[in-house]
């Protein structure tokens, strides 16, 4: 029986992109915080895991979570590297959209409604 196909890729160990540390310099980063990178990161002197974060957040905000999925890397170890970088200044965090503020879900079905009509009018 042949074994699967591994990835080629090399394994690096997740307490290297933190330098060792385990825990964040602040505690009020939730895996739905939503991320922004507000520049290029090409010219900053960066280690390569952060530099790969802020280059996969130049397109657009993402959250915590998708992030560390996109990255490949614990939700731990990305913590403290966004960590790292707001505290840098390099990165911006920002609480998720609270439920209060999202629109209704009789708004949403209402327009999902009017998609599918349209759709199946073609």
């Amino acid at each position: 029986m042949t074994p699967p196909p591994r990835d080629h890729r090399r394994l690096v160990p997740a307490y290297l992109a933190t330098t060792g540390r385990g825990r964040p310099s602040r505690n009020t980063l939730d895996r739905l915080t939503v991320l922004l990178a507000p520049a290029d990161p090409a010219t900053w002197d960066l280690r390569p895991q952060q530099r790969r974060l802020l280059q996969l957040l130049q397109p657009g905000p993402l959250s915590l979570a998708e992030t560390a999925a996109h990255l490949r890397l614990p939700l731990s170890v990305v913590r403290v590297m966004v960590a790292d970088l707001v505290d840098a200044g390099l990165l911006a965090a920002r609480a998720p959209i609270p439920d209060a503020e999202l629109p209704e879900r009789q708004i949403l079905e209402k327009v999902l409604d009017g998609l599918r009509t349209l759709k199946s009018s073609r």
